[in-house]
């Protein structure tokens, strides 16, 4: 449970740290933009309205201006030359505890007596010819 909340956490900081959020932000906008155009106009004519950047509604200027008091034009990409942040997940390696000391438990032999004589005959059988 923890391994999965701090993933999350690690998550939503990294969306927040690039920007992201207010991507999500301008897509909400524009989705709340075509649903208000499509109500009184046709498919292509309410897309059209939606992505003028002329008409800009109040939720898309407020990302502008967002993104400008932030410097980010666009998502955050890494530059070639720039510095790279490595996320990496370690697990830790399996614990095993060494043996107790001692040797190894003596058993019994696991071999038969010799016998010293012969494996008596049995008797015969009367009637059998």
């Amino acid at each position: 449970m923890f391994r999965r909340l701090s993933a999350v956490s690690l998550l939503c900081a990294w969306l927040c740290a690039s920007g992201a959020m207010l991507d999500v932000a301008q897509g909400f906008a524009w989705a709340r933009m075509f649903a208000g155009y499509a109500r009184t106009r046709s498919f292509a004519a309410a897309a059209r309205e939606t992505f003028d950047p002329g008409k800009p509604c109040a939720i898309c200027r407020a990302v502008g201006r967002a993104r400008e008091a932030s410097g980010q034009h666009g998502p955050a990409v890494p530059s070639a030359g720039g510095q790279r942040m490595l996320m990496i997940l370690e697990r830790p390696a399996a614990f095993f505890a060494p043996a107790a000391a001692g040797g190894w438990p003596v058993e019994p032999a696991a071999r038969a007596e010799a016998r010293g004589s012969d494996v008596p005959v049995p008797p015969p059988r009367a009637g059998i010819a």
